[in-house]
């Protein structure tokens, strides 16, 4: 991609606020470069990171006022409310709150030899269920491979297999990021089928008991520590008797401990990784039965997503979607010294970016096409908010053009880049780069996609119902420090303050680069309210085939 570097005039016109500057290009200038786009988002955020919101956590205290924040701002804007007969803008999302607070160790056992791995330390589990009580007792284990299903690649690693009661074992991330093949998957960048919860899914789907995934750093991105030191709490969406049909035990193994069960059969976790890659590969029995108890609290929860919209004059039904997630990790009674998550981040600032744009299209032109905004709740517990309105639209996601998401925006001032997550995924990178042009800026493609980002995120849930996300983060070049300092911000906020107390509201903070990002945002949802466009996804990507299917029946076919 070829660069668009900040001339100096342009980077004194976006260290300047309040500039104004006539109509020109598909969106006005003034809105691209006016590094102030909303001043209200600061106070937007100010409030939403504060300790009297203490933390934001679904079904709290601070989790209501939240709700009635963005609600009343909705309201006072004028937007139509999700539920056009009471004048709501809740969407009830029901939760389960899952506690394994007694978790034994997972056996192996073969005749009279077993082998034993401990809970945390070399195994992790829970269950998604809501019985009292989960044991697993004599389920024969099976490795699978990458446990992936995906005609579209031409992969099955269940051909022929019948795992029903059975405890599967399998590989972290996909086959294109173990070989390095571009040709393969999607070559070194993660799909959806190296997502562990995919892989969760998946082994649902046929009829499996227990499914662990092997760990290792590389492939999952993050440290055993992520995995299983932090709490073993679960939240999961209460779907009534649909929770019945979950696994029994989903859980993680250490590789040391996959390798002793592969070395049972007379191999090891390497040889065992190059055969999953073989061509006709065939999952693997390995002679042990798999024995574990897990003892489980549950509570039943209720929280709400925030939902507002603007009527399109033209197509109603066809929409353009804005989503955040309002809700954060609460407080912590055991801490002493800060026991809030303010969230300030995140996702305090994807919220009040979400509540700017909302506020400055309720003071624009009615467009052409319906525009939605949607604060969901419970991300930070498995981007469960997003999963059921993406589950239970407020109009249907068929009609949905496409949707940005902002999650953690940008506070260090101007950049001279963007970076987009999921970097060649659909046609919204097209559509973003001449906005990025008028500010002096460049797109620049996330630079570790064989992390997953473009699956962790609310995003994903719509892109699973086939609608094109962009979901972007505010860049690492500074206009004035550079590259260096950038990454030495972003590093020093995953060390210091992510999902820590720390992550709290700076008055310090450069916003102009938020404000930047904003205005882009703004600019997109406006051209794709007021156009024919219909952005598709790249040529095969996971989720053509279900854009496809809802353009053939937007097109009565």
């Amino acid at each position: 991609m070829k660069k668009t570097l900040l001339s100096l005039a342009a980077i004194a016109l976006l260290s300047a606020c309040g500039a104004e500057q006539a109509s020109s290009g598909p969106a006005a200038k003034a809105d691209l470069t006016d590094t102030a786009f909303n001043p209200n988002f600061s106070d937007y955020l100010k409030t939403l990171s504060s300790d009297e919101f203490g933390g934001r956590e679904p079904a709290s205290k601070g989790g209501e006022l939240t709700v009635s924040f963005i609600e009343n701002y909705f309201k006072e804007w004028g937007l139509q409310p999700y539920n056009q007969e009471t004048g709501s803008y809740r969407q009830e999302v029901p939760l389960m709150k899952l506690i394994p607070y007694k978790v034994s160790a997972l056996t192996a056992q073969a005749g009279d030899q077993s082998l034993t791995f401990n809970y945390r330390t070399e195994m992790t589990a829970w269950t998604p269920k809501t019985d009292k009580k989960v044991t697993l007792e004599g389920s024969d284990i099976v490795f699978v491979g990458y446990g992936i299903v995906a005609p579209e690649y031409h992969w099955n690693d269940y051909a022929g297999l019948d795992v029903k009661g059975k405890t599967v074992v399998m590989l972290v991330n996909d086959p294109g990021y173990a070989t390095g093949n571009d040709k393969l998957f999607n070559g070194n960048a993660m799909t959806y089928y190296g997502r562990w919860t995919y892989k969760y899914e998946e082994a649902m789907r046929q009829g499996a008991k227990a499914a662990f995934v092997i760990h290792e750093t590389g492939p999952a991105g993050y440290g055993w520590g992520v995995v299983a030191g932090g709490s073993p709490v679960r939240f999961a969406l209460n779907k009534g008797d649909q929770a019945d049909a979950n696994l029994a035990v989903e859980g993680w193994i250490t590789a040391d401990a996959a390798d002793q069960m592969f070395k049972h059969i007379g191999s090891s976790l390497a040889q065992m990784k190059a055969k999953a890659l073989e061509k006709g590969f065939q999952a693997t029995p390995l002679n042990l039965t798999a024995n574990m108890t897990i003892d489980n609290k549950v509570e039943f929860l209720s929280s709400n997503n925030v939902v507002g919209f603007i009527k399109g004059s033209k197509h109603p039904e066809q929409h353009v979607l804005y989503v955040a997630h309002w809700d954060h990790l609460g407080t912590d009674p055991i801490r002493a010294d800060d026991p809030i998550y303010n969230g300030a981040q995140d996702n305090a600032t994807g919220t009040a970016g979400l509540m700017a744009i909302a506020e400055k299209f309720a003071k624009a032109p009615q467009p052409e096409r319906s525009i939605v905004f949607v604060a969901v709740t419970a991300e930070e517990q498995g981007l469960l908010g997003s999963e059921w309105y993406a589950n239970h639209p407020m109009l249907p996601l068929g009609k949905a053009v496409a949707g940005i998401n902002m999650d953690v925006l940008n506070v260090y001032g101007p950049m001279r880049d963007m970076v987009m997550v999921g970097y060649g995924n659909s046609e919204l990178d097209d559509i973003v780069q001449p906005y990025l042009a008028e500010q002096g800026r460049y797109l620049r493609p996330e630079p570790t996609p064989e992390k997953g980002f473009f699956y962790r995120s609310d995003h994903f849930n719509f892109a699973k119902k086939g609608v094109p996300m962009l979901y972007a983060e505010g860049g690492i070049e500074h206009v004035t420090k550079g590259k260096e300092y950038g990454e030495k911000m972003h590093e020093e906020y995953i060390n210091v303050a992510y999902h820590k107390p720390a992550d709290e509201y700076d008055p310090n903070w450069d916003l102009r680069g938020a404000q930047q990002d904003l205005a882009v945002y703004y600019a997109v949802g406006r051209e794709l309210a007021n156009s024919e466009k219909w952005p598709a996804w790249t040529p095969g990507n996971e989720f053509e085939a279900i854009r496809q299917q809802s353009a053939e029946m937007r097109d009565g076919k």
